[in-house]
């Protein structure tokens, strides 16, 4: 008995670990369902945006080009002008991050100021009016241009994660979890077993109990009544007993 006990408690430990796994794995499980779709959320108003941005550059740049072909139109060529005056950067761009469920997504913002660039005496002579006009509309473009790569960039990323988080919840919900409940189902069986086989093992110890103390008082005719018990519980062999004639020996 002592045996049975010491296999009968790693078992139900083994029973409580795995229970313990498939508590896990379905916490798990409906963390990442819930991340892949707050995830999903933001990348479909990320799509939004990426149309509304494209749709946008489309006119701005648009808008600039027929800016800069009036300033060519009033001024002439005054490339070589802003080349010569131009000694630091107007237009500067910081780059920030945003967390999204976990998921920290580069974001991109203007951090300069367009105004003080150094070449705000270019069309003094003829086209001031026109080139300042121009220079407003390429900054608003160069502004969209900084909002879409931000967009495509965390476009990119949340797709890439999105991707290996549905992978996740899928092996979780089609592989492990089935696995871990498959074991739980055989240790409960194995355990049924056992329970089983101890309580034919006591059954058999008491009865083998009352034979003693039935022999011991010599009452014979609750001996047999112990000894037919016994077979009855046990099963009998019919093959032993008599021979079928269906059997080739």
């Amino acid at each position: 008995m002592a045996a049975v006990r010491d296999n009968v408690f790693p078992t139900r430990m083994n029973l409580t670990v795995t229970k313990m796994r498939l508590k896990g794995a379905q916490t798990g499980h409906s963390l990442l369902k819930r991340k892949s779709e707050a995830l999903t959320t933001r990348f479909r108003a990320i799509v939004r945006k990426i149309e509304e941005a494209k749709l946008k550059m489309g006119k701005v740049l648009q808008t600039a080009s027929f800016s800069l072909a009036e300033v060519a139109y009033i001024a002439g060529d005054i490339s070589y002008q802003v080349r010569e005056s131009a000694k630091r950067a107007s237009f500067t761009v910081a780059a920030k991050q945003e967390n999204v469920s976990g998921v920290f997504l580069p974001a991109f913002e203007r951090a300069g100021d367009a105004q003080g660039s150094g070449f705000e005496l270019t069309g003094l002579g003829r086209g001031g009016q026109q080139i300042q006009k121009a220079r407003a509309v390429y900054v608003k473009a160069v502004e969209t241009l900084v909002e879409l790569a931000s967009l495509q960039t965390a476009f990119v990323i949340l797709d890439e994660v999105i991707k290996l988080t549905n992978r996740r919840v899928n092996a979780i919900e089609y592989v492990i979890i089935p696995r871990i409940e498959n074991t739980i189902a055989y240790i409960n069986s194995e355990l049924d077993e056992q329970d089983r086989e101890e309580f034919y093992r006591l059954k058999m110890i008491q009865s083998k109990k009352k034979a003693r103390a039935a022999d011991a008082t010599g009452d014979r005719a609750e001996l047999q009544a112990i000894q037919d018990g016994e077979l009855h519980g046990a099963g009998r062999n019919l093959l032993a007993e008599q021979v079928d004639d269906d059997i080739i020996f």
